[in-house]
């Protein structure tokens, strides 16, 4: 985590992190959002030799998306191989416009609970404490007197001692 350099005291966005990997790897990640199959990975991270992508399914809630985009990320950090498993027909059916070997390497890779995706998804979630807040979308705004009300419900009771509940 101390060798990403990501910013203590600031706020960043998925886009500036994509940007300041990019920066780190040399090359940019490009976040690609997509329909992905039923039954595949909700994510799946594409290096080639210009760019890294992370594909992500459009369909889910913006929290898991922004899971997934940290849980590839992981990966990219990590830099983590792939194993082949696919065949290259299976492949080239998955991405048609993608290099058959090249979809193989990433969807090869062993997904679950193997040590290299326990690790994505630790290092994603670390990541994702340290660039911001966990929220689904806006925040709601609240009438002016309903703040009221909460502050006068607040006064009522001091909180309780920290361990008595």
């Amino acid at each position: 985590m101390r060798a990403l350099g990501l910013p203590v005291d600031a706020t960043l966005t998925i886009e500036q992190l994509c940007r300041h990997v990019g920066r780190l790897r040399g090359r940019p990640v490009q976040l690609v959002s997509l329909t992905l199959p039923l039954g595949s990975p909700h994510g799946l991270w594409i290096s080639t030799s210009s760019r890294e992508y992370v594909l992500f399914e459009e369909r889910l809630a913006p929290v898991h998306q922004r899971q997934v985009i940290l849980h590839e990320i992981g990966h990219i950090v990590c830099d983590h191989a792939a194993s082949p498993t696919l065949a290259a027909e299976d492949a080239g059916m998955l991405l048609p416009s993608l290099s058959p070997d090249l979809v193989r390497r990433v969807l090869g890779r062993e997904h679950g609970q193997s040590d290299v995706e326990i690790e994505a998804e630790l290092v994603g979630s670390l990541i994702g404490q340290r660039i911001g807040a966990w929220t689904a979308g806006p925040e709601w705004p609240v009438a002016p007197e309903a703040r009221r009300l909460a502050a006068r419900l607040a006064e009522l009771e001091p909180p309780a001692a920290p361990g008595r509940g």
